[in-house]
Order: C-alpha cells, then sequence, then structure tokens
C-alpha cells in the first residue's frame, strides 16, 4: 500500500512548490516507508510514498507514460487483484509493459478506456491521474470503501491525499472546526458520514464514486451500486456460489512478493482466511503460515463472559494454529502502553476514535510488522452476510436509527448548553439516518420485514463498516502493513446482497449461509462457535488509567475541551460506579471507552491546533 498526494491549480505556478509538495507527501512516510517521489508541472504537483509489496524494482511512482504527445502521470494505493487478466487484455490492444507492477496496468487502463476503467477493476484502490493534454484530474475509489482518499476544492485549487493530515500541511490549509463538524464528532463519532472529512472544507471520495476535475469544475460521478433484484438461486445453489466466490477472492488476494499472514482470533471469518492461506501454501510448497492474534495482560484474570462476547478467544486460535499448523504468535498488550497509544491512534486517524479499540490495534500492527508486510483480514463478513445482534431483533430493525449508536440522550448531557443548542444531535443524527435510508436500492413488492433487513445491511454496509474500515486502514498503515478484506470482494458483495434472511441465517444463526459454505473448510467447533467480536480489555486498570487522565484534563483550565463539555455532567460520571457497561457506540464501546474518547478529543484539539467556529 501507499500513500497519495496532489494539487491543481489553475492560477499558481505550481513547478515552484517543491518544498510544500515535498511536505505534504513527508506527512505520509508511514503509509509507504520505502520510497518516495514527486512530480511537478505548472498546474499539476503530484507526490508518492510506497510500500513496496509487488514488482519490488519497478512499480515506481508518480508513474509517468507518454502516449500520442500526451502525457499521463498516475499516483496510486492500492492493489489489483485481476492484474493478470487485465495486462492480457490490454496486451491484446497492443499495450506493451515494462514492469509487473499493477500500477502500470492500472495506468494503461486508463489511457485505453478513460474513466470507465474503474468498472474494470476488482481490488482496492484509491488513485489520482494528471491528464497534461486535457489539463484533467480524475480520482476514484474502491467500491467499499478499502483505501481512504480525501480531498479541499477552494477557488481554483484542488487537493487531494489519503490521509486528511497531508491536506492540512498545506500552509493555507487551517484545521477549522464549523457547527457540522462538531456534530460529526459530538453526534455520530466515532462514526462519519460518508463523504465528509470533518475539518471545514475537507470532503472525501465516496466509495463507488469518481471524480474528474478540469477548468470548468469538478463532476462526480458513481461508477458503482448495489441493485436489489430478486434471488433466483436454490440453497444449494447459493450455497455453492458463496463458496466459489469466497475461495477466489481469498484466492486472488494471497498474491505477495513479501510475507504475508493472517490476523486469526480463532472466530469464524479470520478462521476461513486463515484455513485459505494455509492451504495455498502448503499446496505451493510454502509455509508454515503465520498467523497473529491480539491479548492483553491479565485478560484472563478478569474475563467476564458476556451476550457480545460470549468467550474468549486462546482456546479457538488453538485448535485452528494446530489443525493447520501454522506459526502462532500472540501479542500482548499492558494497560500502560493501551492508554499511551491513545494519542497515536488519534495522529493516525486525524480524529477521535473508537479509543483502546484503536489504540490496541495500532500496537498490535506494530508487532505484526516486525514478521509481515501483508495480512488478511476477516473486516465485513459481519456486515455482509448479518452478523451482528441488531440483525436478528425485531425491535433494532424498528428501531429507526443507527442501532450501534443508541446513546443519544447520554450524548446529549456531555455537551455544555451552547454546543446541545448548536448541534442538536438528535437531528443531526436523524438528518443523516434519513439521507442514508432514502439511497437504500429497494425491491418492489418486498415483504415489510425482509425489506427493514434490507434497509439495515445498507445502513450497516454504508456507515458501520466503513468505520471499520478506516480504523483498520489508519492503524495498519500507521506502521507500514497492507491489510487485505477478502469478505470486501465486490462480486461477493454484490451476490450476498439478494440472498433473502431465510438463507443467510440459516439455521437459525448468524451467518448460517456462510458457515454452510464452508462446511469442511474449518474444525466443526470453529466453523459453529458464536459469534464474538474484536478483543477488548477487560482489566480495571484501564477503567483507572482514563479515568484519571480525564480527570486531568478537566482540570487544566486551558483545555479546549471544557468550552464543549458540560463539566458537572461529566465529573459526575466519572465518579459513579455503576453504568459502566452502557453503550456509547458498537459492541464494545462502553462507559470506559466513553472517558477515553473524549480524552483523545482534547488531544486532537490541542495537537492539530483545531480553530472552533
Amino acid at each position: 500500500m501507499c500513500g497519495i498526494v496532489g494539487w491543481i491549480d489553475w492560477q499558481r505556478d505550481l513547478s515552484q512548490e517543491a518544498p510544500i509538495l515535498k511536505k505534504m507527501t513527508e506527512t505520509l512516510t508511514h503509509r509507504g516507508p520505502d520510497a518516495s517521489g514527486t512530480w511537478l508541472s505548472p498546474q499539476a504537483a503530484i507526490g508518492h510514498r510506497r510500500l513496496s509489496v509487488v514488482d519490488l524494482e519497478g512499480g515506481v511512482q508518480p508513474m509517468i507514460r507518454q502516449i500520442g504527445g500526451c502525457t499521463y502521470v498516475i499516483t496510486y494505493n492500492g492493489e489489483l487483484y485481476n492484474t493478470p487478466e487485465l495486462r492480457k487484455e490490454l496486451e491484446g490492444k497492443g499495450y506493451k509493459f515494462t514492469t509487473h507492477s499493477d500500477t502500470e496496468v492500472l495506468l494503461v487502463a486508463f489511457i485505453e478506456w478513460g474513466p470507465t476503467c474503474v468498472e474494470y477493476l476488482n481490488g482496492i484502490f484509491a488513485f489520482g491521474v494528471w491528464n497534461t493534454s486535457e489539463q484533467s484530474l480524475f480520482l476514484a475509489r474502491d467500491r467499499l470503501g478499502v483505501k481512504p482518499l480525501f480531498y479541499i476544492n477552494q477557488g481554483s485549487r484542488l487537493l487531494f491525499a489519503s490521509e486528511i493530515k497531508a491536506l492540512l500541511a498545506h500552509p493555507e490549509i487551517e484545521p477549522i472546526l464549523d457547527t457540522e463538524g462538531l456534530s460529526e464528532i459530538f453526534a455520530l463519532g466515532p462514526a462519519r458520514t460518508p463523504g465528509h472529512g470533518v475539518f471545514r472544507g475537507v470532503e472525501e471520495v465516496r466509495p463507488g464514486y469518481c471524480l474528474m476535475y478540469n477548468r470548468q469544475g469538478k463532476k462526480i460521478h458513481q461508477y458503482w451500486k448495489l441493485v436489489s433484484k430478486p434471488h433466483e438461486d436454490d440453497w444449494e445453489t447459493t450455497v455453492h456460489k458463496v463458496q466459489e466466490l469466497l475461495a477466489d477472492a481469498a484466492r486472488r488476494q494471497l498474491v505477495s512478493d513479501v510475507p504475508i499472514g493472517t490476523f486469526l482470533s480463532g472466530g469464524l471469518d479470520s478462521s476461513i482466511l486463515t484455513a485459505f492461506a494455509a492451504n495455498a501454501l502448503k499446496k505451493d510448497g510454502l509455509g508454515p503460515l503465520h498467523t497473529y492474534s491480539v491479548d492483553y495482560v491479565d485478560n484472563d484474570l478478569y474475563f467476564k463472559p458476556s451476550h457480545f462476547q460470549p468467550n474468549a478467544d486462546s482456546h479457538w486460535i488453538k485448535i485452528m494454529s494446530d489443525y493447520f499448523g501454522t506459526e502462532h504468535h500472540t501479542i500482548k498488550i499492558d494497560t500502560p502502553q493501551l492508554v499511551e497509544a491513545l494519542k497515536a491512534a488519534v495522529k493516525s486517524r486525524d480524529l477521535p476514535g473508537m479509543a483502546d479499540v484503536d489504540s490496541s490495534l495500532y500496537l498490535f500492527c506494530q508487532e505484526v510488522k516486525k514478521g509481515a508486510t501483508v495480512m488478511l483480514s476477516g473486516e465485513c463478513a459481519d456486515e455482509i452476510f448479518g452478523g451482528y445482534p441488531w440483525f436478528h431483533s425485531e425491535r433494532a430493525l424498528l428501531y429507526g436509527s443507527f442501532p450501534w449508536s443508541r446513546s443519544t440522550k447520554e450524548r446529549e448531557t456531555l455537551l455544555s448548553c451552547e454546543l446541545l443548542n448548536q448541534v442538536k444531535p438528535e437531528e443531526y443524527i436523524d438528518k443523516r439516518y434519513q439521507e442514508t435510508l432514502a439511497e437504500v436500492p429497494r425491491l418492489p413488492g418486498e415483504d415489510p420485514l425482509e425489506a427493514k433487513r434490507r434497509e439495515m445491511f445498507y445502513l450497516n454496509m454504508i456507515w458501520f463498516m466503513n468505520t471499520l474500515l478506516d480504523r483498520k486502514d489508519r492503524m495498519s498503515m500507521a506502521h507500514g502493513l497492507e491489510v487485505r478484506v477478502p469478505f470486501c470482494d465486490h462480486r461477493l458483495v454484490e451476490y450476498v446482497w439478494n440472498v433473502p434472511w431465510e438463507m443467510k441465517s440459516h439455521g437459525h444463526r448468524e451467518k448460517g449461509l456462510l458457515r454452510e459454505a464452508v462446511k469442511g473448510v474449518l474444525p466443526e467447533e470453529v466453523r459453529i462457535r458464536k459469534k464474538s467480536p474484536y478483543p477488548k480489555t477487560h482489566n480495571p486498570n484501564y477503567l483507572m488509567a482514563v479515568r484519571s487522565w480525564l480527570q486531568d484534563i478537566l482540570a487544566d483550565p486551558n483545555s479546549p475541551l471544557l468550552q464543549l463539555i458540560n463539566l458537572d455532567t461529566v465529573q459526575q460520571m466519572m465518579q459513579r460506579e455503576e453504568d459502566l457497561n452502557a453503550p456509547f457506540f458498537g459492541q464494545l464501546m462502553t462507559r470506559p471507552q466513553l472517558f477515553a474518547y473524549l480524552a483523545q478529543m482534547d488531544t486532537w484539539l490541542r495537537e492539530y491546533k483545531i480553530r472552533i467556529c
């Protein structure tokens, strides 16, 4: 993976702006520690940081190709999983290739097909192509939003980058938080409205969208969306197709010229990918597969089963590792590390995030990077196959808002009176919810409850899934670790989208269809294991540490957080010992994570020198 940066300006000679471009590009060194490159012209300045994964010698970026008197310049972050097929098709059209990299294939695909090239791609990507002849910039992002792409369009210029920090590195871009940004942070956070970058003027190319920018302005186009239609395959055919699509996605994503491994929690999703990867290496006479899991010091002493987290992972991990002969690595994180990394996690995400759910992944990836450069991860299976509790509850289906964020009333009590009147959390949340419902691809004549489930799947893919993909990208790429997510293969997503709930919940189990599709692939006890989410710390020292940190912040008269919160309410909340498991966001963020989120917000406001208006 990599980091990309660009600057288009119609009224400024950018060939003289190398220092600014370099500064913006260098903010993304963590995403691409292996190489750096820039390209400048009067109207366009393009930057790139490279993490070498395929064709280590070739694939240098920005990559330039000249055809018919026109120069094309690409900066690209991602991986194409159908590179061989695309290369063969383009060679049949007369193109010659000088490298084995997917970057060159992507650039030539754009030269041949123009903006419609995105329809040919199977992969995860965010890229920009500058056409010198047409004086135009083309930006595109993959269908599910695995790779990030932000931009600012002000007056005569457009800036784009993989991460917000690169945009803010431009000396004329000020980090401003207005009413909408405050609403994002306090009403929706750590989720974020698709297309919105929280800071004033910062926008995001949405998943499945592309953007064309020239002297006439910018045009945004949705090149991919889900299509609702009746599912006509019977049960056996459906199971078989899911098997085929998933196996093919995993096979394609195992291609790498550097060490590759899998995250393994012993849950269904990570175990499936581990099985595919271990079998593939064995077939090729390679191996063993290296697998990695995360745990916390003394977690075994404090773990308490719950509805969301019924059992610990270690037993299941051992079953999988023994069964497939993997070389397993358990990385243990201690509480002081976990709390200290909350600050680093903010800087990696450029926003307050999922508290220790972020910082633990940050530390986990830091250790994994010592032994691997590419990892497979099980994100998105729950959103696609229906793994979360809210898919299975009629009450949740009829709730009328985002089911992972039911803390609206509590959030309102945290805000100062002035901010509460400005943000109006309940109104803002409902506005975003209704906007999303208006996008849902409906199926005429669908059963009302099935239609509600379709809404729930769409909400999860557009919102919750993207929150988790943001988290995985920033925390892994903070250490130059590429993480691939086979369950995000768009062919699999398109097919499963229309499979009825009766099939998806086969056997009245969460992800029943997926379980059936991997019969014989996994040890049976792992295949039928009840869903358990990403492991969190249960050590009471974590609560004490984040509460102490937040108390210090609240005692500091210079804290920028104080003008935004109701100090009495927050202090009273910290003194109460009850309601510690009150949900704040999703399944894992409760009262300790709320305290950490507020502390992260203070760090963010200070470190980014944010102006509130």
